[in-house]
């Protein structure tokens, strides 16, 4: 869609719901395209092409608010879908903190982040992508079969309307390419991966490079063997380092720290990571792979410093958890049509640090590698930290044979005090880190 047609449609939406009797209401419209392609062993497996267009009202009946959302984005139906919204607004508990933004700021210019690449790709392309790194992967000597290979594009349009007056859209591309190789034979396989995701085909990784790492990742991982238990630094490989700061943006989002569900929600100004230590969120970053111009209350966005010199210095914030803990939103806020908004983080990443991995690695004697997580132990509120793993051990500041059937355990907030970053980062995922290293953690193995 055009972005007149978007805005004047959700106009005529939100003064649907005032004459239904909102007292204030904001709208969002969802568009989205995508096309896909799944090859193995030489084979189109898999070919879908799917669209989508869906819209959301939430309307506000004092503080009592209601959303209903359809798959269905007709102006004929806007009246009863407005009726539907408000006759729910009125019977549902009252909210203290549910609100739209009242000021209208001008947002950063969509075009300036460059977030669309104007060409959409033939199957064929898609299909000869997944091909070359498939290929490549077999190519790999001890890679002996494949679980494939998967090409995609995808551009979605968000648009957004409130009854305060703001009105926005922008709109995203992406392409995408994964593959998956299996080495070794029987029961003494082992897989690997790579993949790549860019908002611009220039930006994607190269398919027969990514498809030989693939290979390359899953041979180095036959016959591994089951460590002693062990306390130990541990070295988290960049891909998987993001997580962490996965975990970081969980605890510092305004909704966990308004309710006391977040072992920081009492660390605000104070020392959480070790000096030097930086985190930082940047949705107006070009080409970012969750950059946006405005959040979705219609706030602007602003590259933001989350950790400075290892210091707190700001909490993820929506209008409502801002609201409830008496600050400002920090225009976090991410909503789809049938959810109200929610804070999360854009383009977060961790600050990378001055040493190479084999540095960060060179003075231990004996500590693990991870390259690879497996299940989700965390909890919140205490920061205990417990998840299975796989990797290599290190040895005498070297990466040494290949490990598995492990679980590494720790507190979130001990783990974050002794993080050391390397200077490696890439930025892929949208939530990223370089590899680092971490302190004293207990390798739970035979």
């Amino acid at each position: 869609m055009s972005e007149p047609d978007s805005t004047a449609l959700l106009a005529d939406l939100l003064r649907a719901a005032r004459a239904a009797g909102a007292d204030a209401a904001d709208a969002v419209l969802v568009t989205g395209a995508s096309l896909s392609v799944a090859r193995r062993l030489g084979r189109v497996e898999h070919l879908e092409r799917a669209e989508s267009r869906d819209v959301g009202l939430r309307a506000f009946v004092g503080r009592r608010a209601a959303i209903v959302a359809s798959g269905r984005v007709e102006p004929a139906e806007f009246a009863a879908l407005a009726e539907r919204a408000v006759a729910m607004a009125e019977v549902v508990p009252e909210d203290p903190h549910a609100k739209i933004a009242e000021q209208i700021t001008p947002a950063t210019e969509a075009a300036l982040l460059d977030l669309v690449d104007a060409e959409e790709p033939a199957v064929g392309a898609l299909i000869e992508r997944a091909a070359a790194a498939e290929e490549a992967a077999l190519a790999v000597q001890g890679v002996t079969n494949s679980e494939g290979a998967e090409a995609s594009w995808g551009r979605s349009e968000m648009a957004l309307a409130t009854s305060a007056g703001f009105a926005g859209t922008y709109s995203r591309t992406s392409h995408s390419l994964s593959a998956t190789a299996l080495a070794g034979s029987g029961t003494d396989m082992q897989r690997d991966y790579d993949f790549s995701t860019a908002v611009h085909l220039g930006d994607l990784e190269d398919a027969a490079n990514l498809g030989r790492n693939a290979g390359q990742r899953a041979v180095a991982r036959l016959n591994p063997r089951r460590p002693a238990t062990a306390r130990l630094p541990v070295v988290y490989e960049a891909r998987v380092a993001g997580s962490l700061l996965g975990h970081f943006a969980g605890a510092i989002n305004g909704h966990a720290v308004a309710s006391g569900t977040s072992f920081l929600k009492d660390r605000l100004g104070q020392a959480v990571f070790g000096t030097g230590i930086s985190i930082r969120d940047d949705p107006v970053r070009r080409r970012g792979l969750r950059s946006r111009p405005f959040d979705a209350e219609g706030l602007p966005t602003a590259a933001r410093t989350l950790v400075d010199d290892g210091r707190l210095e700001s909490w993820l914030l929506d209008l409502a958890s801002a609201h409830q803990l008496g600050l400002a939103s920090t225009g976090h806020a991410v909503r789809g049509p049938s959810r109200p908004p929610q804070p999360a983080p854009s383009n977060l990443f961790l600050v990378p640090g001055k040493v190479s991995p084999a540095e960060l690695m060179a003075d231990i004697g004996e500590g693990l590698l991870v390259t690879e997580l497996i299940g989700m132990g965390v909890n919140a509120l205490t920061g205990d930290y417990s998840r299975g793993a796989a990797g290599f051990m290190i040895r005498h500041g070297s990466v040494a044979e290949p490990v598995a059937e492990i679980t590494i355990a720790g507190n979130l907030a001990e783990m974050f005090a002794s993080l050391v970053p390397a200077d490696d980062l890439r930025f892929r995922r949208g939530t990223d880190a370089p590899t680092v290293r971490v302190e004293g953690m207990t390798m739970a193995g035979a």
